[in-house]
């Protein structure tokens, strides 16, 4: 399968954290702002940025003499014997973050062997997750999450899914002509959160994000009530501005 990478801010973001978390790991006594930015190249607004959200995310500690030391997140995600649970906790702990800040339900998405999955999601009773009333192996064609992912996906790749999985109709703005969804595919900007405007079902409208890691194809999504259809742009947004903790824990 090939891909389409173009990379993001968020993916630059990542990439910059994870040169400094390179620095950090390789001073074990601690690191100073300026040894940071002399080791790495980045400007002190762009290094201050970035340790704001690297402290914030538990991957680096300041002591009190002001440099910095690598933290117990990026420890526990260095350990062979539990990766996976310390990833899925610190993902699980970053969605939560993210659903209580935009205010909506929030999933992580995945392209896996040829098919769209949901690997981890944050709902709650003020910001209630989509009801899988189709499964969304087969609608990616109608939901922002689907989309996102066959957007990272060369044409070849968009078209073997969509010759597996019949373009059905859910509701009455669902796109069902594969020559369309083809085209709007390729002229979406990378930059440009996918948007499901109850495609997939009435009464609730999604955004999603790409999160691509190395050669995984993911996204980063929300779903809200259509009653706050005003809020989905701006959500989006906010998710994309905050997609970058989520690259940075599947990257290290």
């Amino acid at each position: 399968m090939a891909l389409m990478h173009e990379p993001t801010a968020p993916y630059h973001s990542a990439q910059d954290a994870l040169r400094v978390l390179e620095t950090v790991a390789r001073h074990t006594t601690g690191v100073t702002d300026a040894g940071l930015a002399r080791h790495t190249g980045l400007s002190p607004e762009r290094l201050t940025t970035l340790l704001r959200m690297l402290r914030r995310e538990r991957y680096v500690e300041q002591g009190a003499d002001g440099a910095y030391v690598t933290g117990d997140a990026l420890t526990r995600l260095g350990s062979t014997h539990d990766r996976e649970a310390a990833l899925r906790e610190k993902l699980q702990a970053t969605l939560d973050r993210l659903r209580d800040s935009i205010g909506a339900a929030v999933y992580i998405s995945r392209y896996v062997d040829g098919e769209v999955t949901i690997s981890q999601y944050a709902d709650g009773p003020a910001t209630p997750s989509v009801n899988e009333w189709v499964d969304f192996r087969h609608s990616a064609h109608a939901t922002a999450l689907g989309k996102s992912l066959l957007g990272q996906l060369d044409h070849n790749g968009r078209r073997d899914h969509l010759s597996r999985h019949k373009m059905a109709r859910l509701t009455s703005r669902t796109i069902t002509s594969d020559r369309l969804l083809l085209s709007r595919l390729e002229s979406q900007p990378p930059t440009v959160p996918h948007l499901d405007l109850q495609e997939y079902a009435v009464g609730t409208v999604c955004a999603a994000v790409p999160i691509t890691a190395g050669s995984s194809v993911g996204c980063l999504a929300l779903s809200l009530p259509v009653e706050h259809a005003h809020r989905l742009r701006q959500a989006a947004d906010a998710l994309n501005r905050n997609a970058a903790p989520v690259l940075l824990s599947l990257a290290i």
